[in-house]
């Protein structure tokens, strides 16, 4: 509560319960919103999981569990963003694939954006990754949009310095980021563009740093949400030279190198 207070909520609602054991039938469709960076890595008996999140998905591993309670929460039309472990969007067990093939198919699932592995330092150096998604129970995902998201303003050490003035931090600076500012802080590019996921976006090559791929893609792809999927890599043509070219070289250095042998053979 003291974090909240300091961000400006003065009124928090706190509620001290395990939200992944206890039935939620009270709070079931109740919020709009939902912002979110549950508990990573962590793993629970079936015994001590609530029914109800066992209904969306059967799993053992938090990070799943929590996206299904998020997706009971939610009433219709409620959006969510949640910042996941890597591994949630390419995961192979069956309840990964089941999750996402839900958001996918039964939810609209609105964008990907990656995070680089630094961002949590120095608790963590996890890579995550932010879901975005709004819930429909009806489905309507025709595409996902992707965000390679390289830097937040800060270093990505353990110290996570600021590399900006406190005035270009964060997604919405004083004024427009120059390129070398933005290579620092890509947050208001990514906003940016997330606002045009649905428009302009649309028109962007896989080589970009943001992206939309068709529903048809990921369902083919069996699911699979990690941006490198999807990412195009250019790499530039290097023009190598004939190799009898230097051939040629090689001899006449080995030529001049027999020839000096032999001239300190005639001084000795």
């Amino acid at each position: 509560s003291m974090n909240m207070l300091l961000h400006g909520i003065e009124h928090p609602d706190v509620r001290y319960k395990d939200s992944l054991a206890e039935e939620h039938g009270g709070e079931e469709e109740a919020y709009s919103l939902i912002l979110a960076n549950p508990p990573f890595a962590g793993s629970l008996d079936y015994e001590n999981v609530a029914k109800d999140l066992l209904q969306v998905v059967k799993t053992k591993k938090t990070e799943l569990l929590f996206l299904a309670l998020f997706l009971r929460l939610l009433k219709p039309g409620g959006r969510a963003a949640v910042i996941v472990p890597d591994g949630v969007l390419f995961g192979s067990t069956k309840a990964h694939k089941q999750l996402r093939r839900i958001l996918v198919e039964s939810q609209k699932l609105d964008g990907v954006v990656s995070l680089p592995s630094g961002v949590f330092r120095p608790y963590a150096g996890v890579s995550t990754a932010i879901l975005l998604f709004t819930k429909t129970n009806s489905g309507g995902t025709d595409h996902v949009w992707f965000y390679d998201l390289q830097a937040d303003g800060r270093s990505l050490d353990d110290k996570r310095t600021d590399l900006l003035p406190a005035d270009k931090l964060g997604a919405t600076p004083a004024e427009p980021l120059s390129e070398n500012e933005h290579a620092k802080n890509n947050l208001p590019d990514a906003l940016a563009r997330w606002q045009e996921r649905n428009e302009t976006e649309l028109e962007r090559a896989r080589t970009e740093q943001s992206f939309c791929v068709p529903k048809a893609d990921i369902v083919a792809n069996g699911y699979d949400l990690s941006l490198n999927r999807y990412k195009e890599v250019t790499h530039e043509e290097v023009e190598h030279r004939d190799p009898r070219e230097i051939l040629k070289e090689l001899v006449a250095s080995e030529d001049e190198i027999r020839q000096g042998i032999a001239d300190l053979e005639a001084m000795l």
